[in-house]
């Protein structure tokens, strides 16, 4: 397995990964799959917003994807990200996941992030909320019936990730 920044040329496979999420899992909240365009123009914003796509591969092809963007649009949340991270249904459980998250907490302190937040869909998403405690995320926080989905009321789960430094220090190219 290589991981390595996503492409324009991913997008499709990139699309396929999550219209399967979308069609037949909780850890997204969507429930029409997006086009092609539509997950190449998220892969625009979210670049072009200081935010980083990466994808897993191997001879048969893109294995999952992870991307981080800021947390929220407003400037004080500029040292903090929100990741997603998908895995192609056929590899789920042999660790893709966990790699691509890790790779993302990687580049994240080398841009200078200091919180990494997940919002995990589904209270039972038990492979996202395992990958994320594995990395070192902490549970802040749950959103009891946040969404329905296939005639369930769903949680959404916040786990949150100090990242270099954290909250030990003001970044100097904020003050």
């Amino acid at each position: 397995m290589h991981i390595r920044a996503a492409m324009p040329a991913d997008v499709p496979e990139i699309q396929g990964i999550y219209a399967h999420h979308v069609l037949h899992g909780t850890g997204t909240f969507e429930e029409v799959p997006p086009t092609v365009e539509e997950m190449a123009a998220r892969l625009d914003s979210v670049a072009a917003r200081r935010g980083h796509w990466l994808v897993a591969e191997d001879a048969t092809g893109v294995l999952g994807y992870a991307y981080y963007a800021q947390f929220r649009d407003r400037s004080a949340y500029r040292f903090c990200v929100e990741d997603a991270v998908y895995v192609r249904q056929d590899v789920r459980g042999q660790g893709v996941g966990k790699a691509l998250v890790a790779r993302l907490l990687e580049i994240a302190e080398a841009a200078g992030i200091r919180q990494m937040v997940a919002v995990i869909g589904d209270s039972e998403n038990v492979g996202s909320i395992g990958v994320h405690a594995s990395l070192g995320f902490a549970r802040v926080g749950v959103l009891r019936a946040a969404g329905l989905k296939f005639g369930r009321w769903l949680d959404v789960i916040y786990m949150q990730r100090a990242i270099g430094a954290g909250d030990s220090d003001i970044p100097a190219a904020s003050t």
